[in-house]
């Protein structure tokens, strides 16, 4: 009986075996049911329970928090992908989506409230809007794959805590309401005080003129 070795050629050898690890990989990459799917789900789903605590049970604070910890944990389901090898193209599509939803509903939420300046939400939104649009044209353009750099991580994390701060400080951290509160005589709701007016002027904390 002739050896295997010496009825195939090693350069046909060879062939097959890269085919089925890569038919192995290919199956891994297409899973849809994986841990990191699982926690970009969920925290897409949060999005209603954002919006229930800060319109519904107008609780800034809890809103606030909620916000924060969802755009905290941004990199968990990356991460998780990485370390258990769970690396889906599911997961690619479906995480900076969610990234885009996410912070694209908080900014409007805020924005609705007051607590944060129009300028500074349409400013953010712009941009969020200009790179969705860059994404669906490199897409449209036959690119393959459109991997998530660390620097569009790091400033969408960046405004998912900052956006936070501004829910809670609420309507009077946003101008003018801010230099009216910083104004003597001001209130932290943005009102004048007793005996003050509405420019800030007046008030306890006015400057008493001494007569001649």
């Amino acid at each position: 009986m002739m050896h295997a070795a010496a009825r195939f050629p090693d350069s046909r050898v060879r062939r097959i075996v890269p085919m089925r690890t890569r038919g192995a990989s290919d199956a891994r990459v297409d899973r849809v049911l994986t841990l990191p799917n699982v926690v970009t789900a969920a925290r897409l789903a949060a999005v209603p329970v954002f919006l229930w605590l800060l319109f519904a049970v107008q609780d800034r604070v809890a809103a606030a928090a909620l916000l924060a910890v969802l755009g905290a944990t941004d990199w968990i389901d990356g991460w998780l992908a990485r370390r258990l090898g769970q690396v889906s193209t599911l997961g690619k599509v479906l995480d900076p989506v969610a990234d885009r939803v996410l912070l694209g509903v908080g900014v409007s939420a805020i924005m609705v409230d007051g607590s944060v300046p129009l300028w500074l939400g349409a400013a953010v939104l712009a941009r969020e809007a200009l790179v969705s649009a860059a994404v669906l044209g490199l897409a449209a353009l036959g690119a393959a794959r459109i991997d998530v750099v660390w620097v569009g991580k790091a400033g969408t994390f960046g405004m998912m805590v900052a956006f936070p701060l501004f829910l809670v400080a609420g309507p009077s951290a946003t101008w003018p309401n801010a230099a009216l509160v910083a104004a003597p005589g001001g209130r932290p709701d943005g009102t004048a005080a007793p005996g003050g007016r509405p420019d800030g002027t007046g008030g306890p904390g006015r400057l008493q003129e001494t007569g001649g």
